[in-house]
């Protein structure tokens, strides 16, 4: 079975949204600064919603924010 990856881009948005930070990101969408953090690093899988709201506060398409692959790529 092939292995999943899944990757994102927040910390660049966040450096080209004038270097928000963190918490800056979580207030904006409702989770706490840990949460991005986890988020950023690939610890965690935001919710659809969280993901969907993440790529708004960027005025992004999903697909911009994260990537997945299923290794067949």
């Amino acid at each position: 079975m092939a292995s999943l990856s899944f990757t994102n881009d927040i910390r660049t948005f966040r450096f080209l949204a004038g270097e928000m930070t963190q918490g800056e990101l979580g207030d904006r969408v409702g989770v706490t600064r840990q949460t991005i953090a986890a988020i950023e690093q690939g610890k965690y899988s935001p919710s659809l919603e969280v993901a969907f709201r993440i790529a708004r506060c960027f005025d992004k398409p999903l697909e911009a924010v994260f990537q997945w692959s299923d290794g067949t790529n």
